[in-house]
């Protein structure tokens, strides 16, 4: 018996790195997935690895910063399974990806900094509302957001992301409070893992990265997607509010 037997779970971000490896993950546990990304073609990779290994599973292709886009996710997961049960907000979009790989504050572009708080902030924020009305109209639910060590502190080069995944923290923070009981809203904080959104960082000052982890490694996505999925699960039903740190002992340091 899986920890999600049974339940209806969205992830967001699911074509590739954290997203995919939760939502393989989380099919593998017993769950029905919806998984959404911006790329269709890479939602539908996803999907056809989970029907592969026995599991069921939907692609939801959309850019989440649009309000309608967020509710036609959870519609689709209701429409096609009758609830939601879980969610995994989990898209992101780094500074290296939008251009501004080793800049400081004062030198961001501007539109750069508004799609990647966009990404990474807005987009948490109308999944949430969307997932909350549902969950709470049902009965029950949890919700997972992807933050980072750099909602936590502070790093160089890193303003609207920082920025952005603080607010994911505060959100976090504040939903849980508000929607307890019936609504569990956690935030899982990866370290430095091995992804597409940090092949720049990686790249730029890979040594001096590993040199500040007791691991000496990356993490693997399945790492910080065993962490989601258990927050997901029953197993974690008296956590909420938590920013659940998975970083190879980083922060420690």
């Amino acid at each position: 018996m899986g920890m999600l037997d049974g339940k209806v779970i969205v992830v967001t971000g699911g074509a590739g790195g954290i997203g995919r490896a939760a939502s393989l993950l989380a099919a593998q546990e017993g769950a029905r997935v919806v998984v959404a990304d911006l790329s269709r073609q890479g939602a539908n990779e996803t999907v056809d690895q989970v029907r592969a290994a026995g599991g069921e599973a939907l692609a939801f292709a959309g850019d989440l910063c649009q309000a309608a886009n967020a509710d036609a996710l959870v519609a689709q997961a209701v429409g096609q399974w009758g609830r939601l049960d879980g969610a995994f907000n989990n898209a992101g979009l780094s500074g290296g990806q939008a251009g501004q790989g080793g800049r400081r504050v004062a030198d961001w572009d501007e539109e750069a900094f508004d799609r990647v708080v966009a990404v990474n902030l807005k987009a948490v924020w109308l999944c949430m509302c969307a997932e909350l009305r549902q969950m709470v109209a049902q009965g029950g639910g949890a919700i997972v957001n992807t933050a980072s060590l750099a909602g936590l502190t502070g790093f160089r080069s890193t303003a609207g992301y920082a920025a952005a995944k603080h607010g994911v923290i505060g959100l976090t923070k504040t939903a849980a409070i508000e929607y307890a009981p019936t609504v569990r809203v956690n935030a899982v904080c990866p370290g430095y893992t091995n992804t597409d959104l940090m092949k720049d960082a990686f790249a730029r000052s890979g040594e001096a990265i590993l040199s500040r982890i007791p691991f000496d490694a990356l993490a693997e996505p399945q790492q910080i997607a065993e962490m989601a999925v258990w927050l997901l699960s029953g197993r974690a039903a008296y956590a909420t509010g938590g920013c659940f740190v998975v970083d190879g002992g980083y922060m420690a340091g």
